[in-house]
């Protein structure tokens, strides 16, 4: 309840006064739980669905929405939104990093557009690094097993002057492939390396100079097909300077780089800009605000060398342009706080877009926060909703892209109890109902003939459901954490809309999902972690709820060197968790892997 946290407010505060939804994943609890990806790493947040669909893809989503193309959750590295304009989401094979040099993953369920912008409208992802002085030293680390057939990693850290520091990194992993339901192996195996930098300078108390950059490589194998590469890279300097003990602003500049080539479907070579600008300050005694501004420049080449699909035109350049602000009002000091904020954006699709926030925060004791939180988020067009065509050349006889789509809208209502009930156990429960307009929907372009469609605003639905846990630190050596989340949606077509889906190709979640997780320090500097699932069927797809346990045990042999043995996916030889039935989908096969680090 102590941790700092950022992305609720935009500037530093605990845990227990943030009125909304938000879990914090430590860089310790990664290490404990074996994860071996950002995605397995993000399991760890109760408030989220996390579905892995094959050897490379994942379904991830905050309060429903979820599929392999799930558009309402903004994720950032770093402060670099990680974000393809094709979809509005994430590609998650190529999301990695060393995950030791993590500090913590911020997890806010409900949305976050008056501080974020769009798309940022069911939750926000916001991924922390270590600072370059905090990974001093030599680390190796290497491993294998049945899945992760291999993986290794180097990092090396140190300092070129007073006050400034640095570190370098590589790795590399080679995962085997999962299998169809049938048993027969899916051939989707794939291997990436990655490297990169970061160096710090605050040779100033008042003034943080951070320039930090990565790059990958991958190839990963597909069925009947040649394999999809992937590669990339970004760059980003940040300036963080202390104008007074009031007053603080945050300049920040990143390009990032990215290429994927799918023999036989498309390609993509994309390049975005970004400049973000956050001015924080407290005005007397009573309010805390902060504003901003930002530019964001994308340059997306999907050239038309295959006959299925493409995206035209295919040169496309779009700019994004927004500015924000948020004020903290402490209406009576310690007892009751009012957040109000806005964030208009301007982008190529649909003009201006405004985001607007309300936020309530009761503090009956110093252990309690009551909050309430009446929000308006949007999900802006991308390319896949206006630009789409199939076949790649006219007549498009299956799918047409629609310019007029508009971008879809949610008001949101939140409740929320936080309780740090006694200094070893704390509570909190999130409740939300979630109204949405315009959403995408398949509509025919002759109502009599089921071909071809283009996509429309034809859709409107509702959520509402509930998010639940507990963490105890039940002795000095143990400590037992659960959750719940429960979440129910449905959508409906609007007058004149011809889907009759009923959003099924939008929603793909379980109902229910239950979290165990017991940590333990063991003698003899050994430690274990147990991580138990359950997460119920997904009716549109036929899915089965299912149950598995993660476990890892861990030995400190010194205080440099660790061995850990790690199983994934215990209960079941092999079980699927995202996919519509049929002989294509994949299922997750069981885990077990060794590890080694050595320190220095």
């Amino acid at each position: 309840m102590d941790i700092d946290v950022t992305s609720v407010s935009r500037h530093a505060e605990k845990l227990s006064d943030a009125p909304s939804a938000i879990q914090v994943i430590t860089g310790d609890d990664i290490r404990r739980s074996g994860a071996s990806s950002i995605p397995q790493a993000l399991r760890l947040a109760d408030n989220l669905e996390v579905a892995q669909v094959d050897s490379r893809q994942w379904a991830i989503s905050a309060r429903g929405f979820n599929a392999t193309t799930a558009d309402k959750l903004l994720v950032m590295i770093d402060g670099r939104t990680v974000y393809t304009p094709l979809y509005a989401g994430v590609f998650w094979d190529v999301q990695d990093y060393l995950l030791e040099d993590i500090d913590q993953i911020e997890v806010v369920s409900g949305p976050g557009g008056a501080l974020w912008g769009a798309n940022a409208v069911n939750g926000v992802i916001n991924i922390k690094t270590k600072s370059a002085k905090d990974t001093q030293g030599l680390m190796l680390l290497g491993g294998g097993g049945s899945q992760l057939r291999g993986f290794g990693g180097v990092r090396y850290g140190g300092t070129l002057a007073s006050g400034i520091s640095y570190r370098v990194y590589g790795k590399y992993f080679d995962r085997n492939s999962e299998v169809f339901t049938n048993g027969k192996d899916a051939s989707n195996g794939w291997h990436m390396g990655q490297g990169g930098f970061r160096m710090d300078c605050d040779a100033s108390s008042t003034s943080l100079l951070t320039l930090q950059g990565d790059c990958y490589a991958g190839r990963m194998g597909q069925p009947l097909a040649s394999a999809v590469t992937a590669s990339g890279g970004n760059i980003l300097g940040r300036w963080s300077q202390t104008v007074s003990e009031t007053s603080d602003f945050t300049l920040q500049l990143y390009f990032d780089r990215a290429n994927r080539r799918i023999p036989g479907t498309f390609a993509e070579n994309l390049s975005t800009y970004d400049l973000d600008f956050q001015h924080h300050l407290l005005i007397g005694d009573r309010n805390e605000a902060v504003w901003g501004a930002g530019y964001r420049l994308m340059e997306d080449h999907t050239p038309t060398d295959y006959p299925i699909l493409a995206f035209l035109p295919t040169r496309a350049t779009r700019a994004l342009y927004s500015a924000f602000m948020q004020d903290d009002i402490a209406v009576v000091k310690d007892k009751l706080n009012l957040t109000l904020g806005a964030k208009a954006e301007h982008n190529y699709y649909t003009g201006a877009e405004y985001q607007p926030n309300a936020r309530l925060a009761w503090l009956p004791q110093r252990n309690q926060t009551v909050w309430i939180a009446v929000s308006r988020a949007v999900r802006t067009p991308s390319r896949i909703d206006g630009e789409f065509y199939a076949p790649a050349k006219p007549p498009f006889f299956l799918l047409q892209g629609n310019s007029s789509f508009r971008s879809e809208e949610e008001l949101a209502y939140e409740l929320g109890y936080r309780l740090q009930l006694q200094p070893r156990l704390s509570l909190s429960l999130a409740t939300y109902y979630n109204n949405y307009d315009r959403l995408r929907s398949t509509e025919r372009v002759n109502p009599t003939s089921p071909f071809p469609i283009f996509v429309g605003n034809g859709q409107k639905g509702e959520s509402h459901g509930m998010e639940l846990t507990a963490e105890w630190q039940a002795a000095d050596n143990c400590r037992l954490s659960a959750g719940y989340t429960q979440v129910h949606t449905r959508l409906h077509p609007k007058p004149g809309s011809t889907d009759t889906s009923f959003g099924t190709g939008e929603i793909h979640d379980p109902e229910h999902q239950l979290f165990l997780r017991a940590s333990l320090n063991l003698p003899d500097r050994w430690e274990g972690n147990l991580d138990y699932r359950f997460v119920a069927g997904i009716a549109d797809q036929n899915l089965p709820a299912y149950s598995e346990l993660d476990a890892r045990l861990g030995w400190n042999a010194t205080s440099r060197l660790e061995f850990s043995l790690v199983g994934q996916n215990l209960l079941h030889r092999r079980h699927p968790e995202f996919g519509v039935s049929g002989p294509t989908r994949e299922e997750i096969r069981r885990e077990v892997y060794g590890k080694v680090a050595w320190r220095y």
